[in-house]
């Protein structure tokens, strides 16, 4: 009756594949399934999960393409002779990125059987608590047992129900970044994050790009002004907005482009346009429906579909644990995930007690202008401290490299949320501006260790760079002071 191994992880993402590697450090006997269904649209990808092959990775890789059509603009006001007008050509990205990604999906497989993790490319669902039935695209049946299974299925992009036409003629994330030719004139609809940083790159990369915002940006991020200063910053950039409109249907006509129909909340009318893709970012379902959780008995969140766990990422079933996008509660970010699921193999299999802490984890959306934070927002830490023990200093500030090539640093904005009381112990920073994430990931450790405004402000800066912006906050909102910086 012994289990065949010691450790079966379902889900070939970041973080199944980071606790399924560290558990055969410890000499375990280990196996990975990972098995992509096709999206609505038909597409398919390799080993690797969201981070790799529709997220993190090809996102990046295109707004590297905008911000380097950008750069060709500043190159002429510092001397560099471009011939205008200078043209993208989607097809030649697009392959380098796929190329990219695919190099990824090998490195993954490689390392796995370095490691002796056993991969199956099957799709898994429980017979009992130790068993998992796994199913090939022919349909080929194998079991496999286990000691201790991971669930790490992450989720998949959702469709609008209440909009027809929604599923036949839109697209996803999951489709944008393995398009062979250019998506053209494009309505990224819903206004999650991936909505925004989709639309900067596209409008980067001189596509005609529309952004259809039922309510908030930037939901769950701070919206004091980040979030509006974000959306600004796009507009300017030439990303058009249509507030408080949301879809109502979707038809294809005979040109093969897409009329979408929509109602403006606040003139009470509704309006029609034609795009040449509709992409929907309307959230992410965990992908648990084929997983039989119900069988074993996993308890979810019946509102949100994800698996609950406690401090330890146990779910309710012994034996059985969850990481990453589909745990409740937790933020659906690859580092957390492959913290996670490395923390989750060394306490299975090492002797470890040490927990995942998800307190001020760091973060960046990969807008035209970058926007990196860490800590509380401010609405939040308002809600936990009170108005009155809150202290934020901020400032605009203009990079130095905007000056020559005359950019507009209007949104350039940094904000550090503290307490008031004596210590005034830094509680979140907020930075709109280049290479956030490269500033926030410094500052993150900062922030982690309990870093204080004092200590902040004895912190030599780097002259001259944005970071040390962060270095001489000085004026409070509370003061009702000018926070533009002026002079070096």
């Amino acid at each position: 009756g012994k289990n065949e191994y010691d450790l079966l992880v379902i889900g070939g993402g970041s973080g199944g594949l980071a606790c399924a590697k560290e558990a055969a450090q410890f000499g375990r006997k280990v196996a990975v399934l990972d098995y992509v269904d096709p999206s609505p649209q038909g597409t398919t990808w390799g080993l690797g999960g969201t981070c790799v092959n529709v997220g993190c990775i090809p996102k990046k890789l295109m707004h590297q393409a905008a911000l380097v059509g950008s750069a060709l603009k500043d190159a002429q006001h510092y001397g560099w002779n471009i011939s205008q007008p200078v043209h993208h050509t989607w097809s030649v990205m697009a392959q380098a990125v796929q190329n990219y990604v695919k190099s990824l999906n090998w490195g993954h497989r490689v390392q796995l059987q370095d490691k002796k993790v056993k991969y199956f490319n099957m799709k898994g669902s429980f017979s009992d608590p130790h068993t998992i039935r796994g199913l090939t695209k022919a349909g080929k049946e194998t079991v496999i047992t286990a000691d201790n299974i991971v669930i790490a299925t992450g989720g998949r992009p959702k469709y609008p129900t209440d909009i027809a036409g929604a599923l036949e003629h839109g697209i996803t994330s999951d489709d944008l970044f393995w398009l062979k030719e250019s998506p053209g004139k494009t309505l990224p609809s819903f206004i999650l994050y991936v909505s925004l940083e989709c639309a900067g790159f596209l409008t980067g990369i001189g596509l005609d790009t529309t952004v259809m915002m039922r309510s908030i940006p930037l939901r769950g991020f701070d919206q004091a002004q980040m979030a509006s200063l974000v959306t600004e910053h796009m507009e300017s950039y030439g990303t058009k907005f249509l507030k408080r409109c949301f879809p109502t249907k979707v038809e294809k006509l005979k040109s093969n482009r897409l009329q979408v129909t929509w109602k403006n909340a606040d003139l009470d009318t509704e309006e029609t346009d034609s795009f040449d893709t509709v992409m929907w970012a309307v959230g992410r379902a965990p992908d648990t429906k084929t997983l039989n959780l119900e069988t074993v008995g996993v308890k979810t969140n019946s509102e949100t579909g994800k698996i609950i766990v406690d401090a330890s990422e146990a779910t309710s079933v012994p034996h059985i644990y969850a990481i990453g996008d589909i745990t409740e509660g937790r933020p659906e970010l690859t580092p957390t995930a492959i913290a996670a699921g490395k923390l989750l193999a060394q306490r299975l299999f090492g002797q470890s007690s040490e927990l995942m802490d998800y307190v001020n984890v760091p973060t960046t959306v990969f807008t035209p202008l970058e926007y990196g934070c860490v800590g509380l927002s401010e609405e939040a830490a308002v809600q936990c401290h009170g108005s009155d023990n809150i202290e934020v200093y901020h400032a605009y500030y203009k990079p130095l490299e905007f000056t020559v090539a005359e950019r507009d640093a209007t949104q350039c904005y940094i904000k550090m949320v503290c307490l008031r009381e004596r210590e005034q112990r830094i509680l979140g920073l907020h930075f709109i501006g280049p290479n956030a994430g490269e500033v926030i990931q410094g500052f993150a450790l900062g922030i982690k260790c309990g870093a204080t405004y004092p200590q902040m402000m004895k912190t030599v800066g780097i002259h001259p760079t944005c970071a040390e912006e962060v270095t001489k906050l000085h004026i409070t909102k509370r003061s009702g002071l000018d926070a533009t910086v002026t002079g070096c």
